[in-house]
């Protein structure tokens, strides 16, 4: 059985992961802006759909991003553990907060 601050170094290692490709940071910066479309965020970043889908799947796969659908869009948001304000994201994990400033 892992010790809880073996597993707060896992969590906090893999959002570290998540966050240091390029196009997922973006993506994060993005969405701390507002809710957007999928097809908005491929304008923006000028990447394939596909391409900005699958960086959007990893997010909301960890629990830095939600989908909404709206009849048959789907509208992706920061999750309530991601919090932008004040020019900074703060990220909450169950064992840690991380924040990044300079958005």
């Amino acid at each position: 059985m892992a010790s809880a601050k073996g597993q707060s170094l896992t969590d906090l290692a893999v959002l570290c992961d998540l966050l240091s490709e390029k196009t997922r940071l973006q993506l994060v910066f993005l969405l701390a802006k507002g809710e957007c479309d999928v097809t908005s965020l491929s304008e923006d970043l000028k990447l394939r759909q596909p391409t900005v889908s699958h960086h959007l799947g990893l997010l909301r796969m960890n629990g830095m991003v939600v989908a909404n659908r709206k009849g048959i869009q789907v509208m992706y948001s920061l999750a309530d553990n991601c919090k932008c304000s004040g020019g900074k994201l703060k990220i909450s994990l169950p064992s840690a907060t991380v924040t990044v400033e300079g958005l």
